[in-house]
């Protein structure tokens, strides 16, 4: 056999076998870290002091810390993307999240010789024959594409040039159906949760990323929203689409200045302002008013929005601005739903449990109930999935813990449609938890869900409490009298 010949035999016998290979590295990790749990968690009963103990969940954290960031470094792909959702500082321990946060720029990069391939395929025309600048080295790179920076010949400003890894798409869905068998062990072990329809509904939605024409239809439908929506200035920015120059594989946008939400703090200390004084604070609260305004917007009062806002796709820019990347992943929420989180939303807001049960069986949610005082742990359930707000002095909240609400109340069934409400309303938790605001979006989103309801016949005008007083900093100017990124 030639030798050309063996090596593409070669290529084509470790392609065919890669799955099983990588299946079995993410179960042999995934139960190694879930035995040293247990195994903790059995030892941690013999022990009476309650500083020992939490020294010993302290060491088994940091041991799977460790391991955690080892399986997604070394698998790399889907599992970035899930080392974003799980280490969030609101959710995870403590070890976890100052593991796993550095994991935002460890994407693996395709080589500039395949990403010009990719572009002369999708585009027709040479990198050369498009752009006049073209930067070799991406700027970001996630775990589905990578962004380059560029100029259009004859153009007046950059643009970004989003190119699709090849081959990816396969290795996610590998990595989905693995998770998805573990979710299930993980339901009918350790968390009464529904946790099989969330990852069916991952499934759905990391399948859109892979289609960039339908990413930025998305942007330009969210964009004209926010237009038609704010007299005053967009909550968020969102890049503008170049006209032409979209595929299902490469997507060409305006490059957005701006300084990741992540380095935040780095930047202000650089330009000379306490990142724990008081124009920081301000700033901060500028930041979280804009997120919080342009999702309450969204989810409420279009029931199409942005469902992916993880630390990694929000920049800081001049002013305070904020600008929104990445649509890959966007949700549609049918009117019943919307209206379904509009009620729950009030229900939250006012505190009132049995609002909240019926709000749930309007929505699909099922529970079962395995404690004596259901009204109240029914409304700590709702507060945990679909509020930012935390309990005083309760910085992270763990589905594990036996004081969680969702040991004493099983979620048996939740519809895979709100499973992006659910993931923003948590990520938006983590963003605040990072920022040091502690603040309940669900009475922030009172004035949309009021709206909402309003207009389809479902709330009288003079039952409407959106007069009621705001916090001073959800009203602060969103331009600040010193700007951190300019």
């Amino acid at each position: 056999m030639p030798m050309l010949q063996l090596q593409d035999f070669n290529e084509k016998l470790s392609n065919r076998f890669r799955p099983w290979q990588r299946s079995f590295q993410f179960w042999v990790r995934a139960v190694d870290i879930y035995t040293r749990y247990k195994i903790c968690q059995f030892r941690v009963k013999f022990m009476k002091d309650a500083e020992k103990q939490e020294a010993m969940w302290e060491a088994q954290h940091e041991l799977a810390a460790e391991k955690i960031y080892s399986l997604c470094f070394e698998l790399g792909g889907f599992f970035l993307k899930a080392a974003q959702l799980i280490g969030k500082p609101d959710l995870a321990p403590a070890a976890w999240v100052r593991r796993l946060v550095t994991l935002c720029d460890k994407a693996p990069t395709t080589s500039l010789e395949l990403v010009q391939v990719v572009l002369k395929q999708e585009l027709g025309r040479n990198v050369g024959e498009l752009f006049e600048n073209f930067d070799p080295d991406p700027v970001g790179s996630a775990s589905i594409a990578q962004v380059h920076r560029a100029r259009i010949i004859g153009g007046a400003s950059d643009v970004a040039v989003k190119v699709q890894h090849p081959g990816v798409q396969e290795l996610t869905m590998i990595d989905i159906h693995n998770l998805q068998a573990f979710a299930l062990f993980l339901q009918n072990t350790d968390i009464k949760f529904d946790l099989l329809s969330v990852t069916k509904e991952i499934e759905k939605q990391v399948g859109y990323e892979f289609d960039f024409i339908r990413e930025a239809e998305a942007m330009k439908r969210i964009q004209q929203f926010f237009i038609a929506n704010n007299k005053k200035g967009l909550p968020v920015l969102v890049p503008r689409v170049i006209p032409n120059l979209v595929t299902r594989r490469v997507l060409v946008m305006d490059f957005i200045e701006g300084t990741p939400i992540l380095n935040l703090g780095n930047e202000m200390a650089k330009r000379g302002i306490n990142p724990g004084g008081k124009m920081a604070a301000l700033a901060k609260q500028s930041i979280l008013r804009s997120l919080t305004l342009a999702y309450g917007q969204m989810i409420l009062k279009s029931g199409f929005f942005h469902a992916d806002p993880h630390p990694g796709n929000i920049l800081i820019c001049k002013n305070s601005e904020v600008a929104l990347l990445d649509y890959g992943q966007v949700k549609h929420l049918p009117d019943n739903l919307r209206l379904g989180c509009a009620d729950l939303i009030l229900a939250i807001a006012d505190n009132d449990p049995l609002r909240i049960e019926k709000s749930y069986r309007e929505l699909g949610i099922e529970t079962l109930s395995r404690c004596g005082n259901q009204q109240q742990e029914m409304l700590k359930l709702a507060q945990a999935m679909f509020d930012t707000k935390l309990p005083p002095g309760v910085t992270v909240v763990s589905p594990f813990s036996e004081e969680s609400s969702i040991k004493k109340i099983s979620v048996q069934s939740f519809p895979e449609e709100l499973f992006c409400v659910l993931r923003t309303v948590q990520l938006l938790r983590g963003l605040s938890v990072g920022l040091g605001i502690n603040y309940s979006c669900a009475e922030q989103w009172r004035p949309f869900a009021e709206e909402a309801l309003l207009a389809a016949g479902r709330l009288k005008d003079n039952n409407r409490s959106s007069q009621r007083r705001l916090p001073r900093w959800y009203h602060s100017p969103r331009r600040t009298s010193r700007s951190f990124c300019r």
